[in-house]
C-alpha cells in the first residue's frame, strides 16, 4: 500500500520520424498539415489505408506497414512486426543509457533528500510536524477506526484527484514544474498519514474471518502483492519527471502493462486490497480497501477523461485496442501482442520494481516499528 500510494502521482514534441511517434498536443495540431504527413511519413505510398478506422481530420494516417526500428542501446526494446498496428502512444518503461545525465540523477538525489527532510520536520516528527494534529483532528469525527480510515482515504482522494483534474489550468498559471511541486507537496503528507494510520490500526475493529492458518493462503497473498506492484502506472518510472528535474508531461502510454489493462494502477491497487483484506480479515482492512478501490475506480474514469481532452483522436485510437478489464482487449482480438512482447518487461524499471517489492516485504517489521513510534 505504501509504495502504491507514494508512486501514484501521475503527472512530447511531435515528430513524424521519432521512434515512438509521439502524440501532438491540442495546441500543436493546428500547425500540422496532411501534406506534411504525406510528404514525410508516406512518400512512396500516400494512399495506404490506416490500420484502424479513420477519424475526421485524422492526424495519424500511418501506414499499415510501418518501418522497422532498431536501437541496440534501449534495454528490452521489441521489434515491430509488419502485421502489427503502429503505436499512437509512447513506449512505456523504456530506459536508454545514452539519454541519461549524471548531473540529472545527482540533482534528483539532492531533491529527494531535501523533500524527505522537509517531510519529516513539517509533518512526521511529532515535536515539530503537523501530522499528529491532522490525525487527531480527523479522529474527532468518530470513535470508529473504520470511519476514520475511510475519512483519511476520502480526504486524500479529493486532494489527489482534484489537483490532477486542475493540472492543465494549473500548469498554464504556474508552469509544469511548479505545479508538480505543489501537487506532491500537498498529496505526499496526506498519503503518509493514511498509510501510517492503516499500519497502526489494521488489526483494530471487528474480525470478520481468520484464514492465516489455512494452507496456501500466505503464498497466495504474497504472490498477489508481488504481482500488484508490476501494475504501477508507467509514469511512475519517469523518476526525473516525478521529481520535476525533467519537465513533467502527461504521457499517452501504449506498451508493456498498458497492453494488458489501460489502467494498471487501478488493477494493481484492487489486487493489493483484496490480498491484504483476505489476510487481515477485519473491518478496518475492509474500510481501507473500499476507500482505496473506490478512489482508483474514479481515477480510471477521470484519467480517461483527461487523456481524451489532451489527445483527442489519438486517445480514442488507443482506447479502442486496450481495455480496463485485464486481458479483455487481448482475448477479443483488439490488442495484438508482438511476438517478443516479453521484452517490454525486461527493462531496468521493472528490475527495480522487483528489487523494491522484495525489499519492502523484508522491511515490513521496520516499517511497522516506525509507524508505531508515531502514535497516530
Amino acid at each position: 500500500m505504501a509504495t502504491s500510494i507514494f508512486l501514484s502521482h501521475p503527472l512530447s514534441p511531435f515528430s513524424p520520424l521519432s521512434k515512438h511517434h509521439k502524440i501532438p498536443t491540442a495546441k500543436q495540431t493546428s500547425t500540422i498539415s496532411s501534406y506534411h504527413f504525406n510528404k514525410h511519413i508516406l512518400p512512396n505510398n500516400p494512399t495506404t489505408k490506416t490500420p484502424f478506422p479513420s477519424f475526421p481530420n485524422s492526424l495519424f494516417p500511418f501506414s499499415s506497414k510501418p518501418r522497422k526500428q532498431f536501437n541496440p542501446i534501449s534495454v528490452g526494446r521489441t521489434q515491430t512486426d509488419e502485421k502489427d498496428e503502429i503505436l499512437v502512444g509512447e513506449d512505456s518503461a523504456e530506459f536508454e543509457l545514452s539519454k541519461q545525465k549524471i548531473s540529472s540523477w545527482v540533482y534528483f538525489l539532492g531533491i529527494l533528500g531535501v523533500v524527505l527532510y522537509a517531510l519529516n520536520v513539517i509533518w512526521i516528527d511529532n515535536s515539530t510536524g503537523f501530522g499528529k494534529s491532522f490525525i487527531d483532528a480527523v479522529s474527532t469525527i468518530s470513535d470508529s477506526h473504520e470511519i476514520v480510515m475511510l475519512s483519511l482515504t476520502f480526504i486524500f482522494a479529493i486532494v489527489h484527484s482534484g489537483l490532477a483534474s486542475l493540472r492543465d489550468k494549473g500548469e498554464e498559471l504556474i508552469g509544469e514544474r511548479a505545479f508538480r511541486v505543489l501537487f506532491a507537496g500537498i498529496s505526499l503528507p496526506l498519503a503518509v498519514s493514511t498509510i501510517v494510520y492503516f499500519i497502526n490500526h489494521r488489526y483494530d475493529g471487528v474480525q470478520l474471518w481468520e484464514l492465516k492458518s489455512m494452507a496456501g493462503i500466505h503464498e497466495l497473498v504474497w504472490f498477489s502483492n508481488f504481482i500488484s506492484f508490476f501494475f504501477l502506472y508507467p509514469s511512475t518510472f519517469n523518476l526525473l519527471e516525478v521529481a520535476a528535474v525533467d519537465k513533467p508531461k502527461m504521457h499517452l502510454w501504449e506498451t508493456g502493462i498498458m497492453r494488458i489493462t489501460r489502467h494498471p494502477q487501478m488493477v494493481g491497487q484492487v489486487i493489493w486490497c483484496l490480498a491484504h483484506t483476505l489476510w487481515i480479515g477485519n473491518s478496518v482492512a475492509m474500510a481501507a480497501s473500499v476507500g482505496l478501490i473506490g478512489h482508483h475506480l474514479f481515477g480510471a474514469w477521470n484519467g480517461d477523461r483527461r487523456l481524451a481532452i489532451r489527445y483527442a483522436e489519438a486517445f480514442e485510437a488507443m482506447k479502442k485496442r486496450t481495455s480496463v478489464i485485464p486481458f479483455a482487449a487481448i482475448l477479443d482480438g483488439r490488442q495484438k501482442l508482438p511476438e517478443d512482447y516479453y521484452k517490454e518487461f525486461i527493462r531496468l524499471p521493472y528490475v527495480s520494481i522487483t528489487a523494491l517489492t522484495l525489499g519492502a516485504y523484508f522491511l515490513h517489521p521496520i516499517m511497522q516499528a516506525a509507524s508505531y513510534r508515531l502514535h497516530w
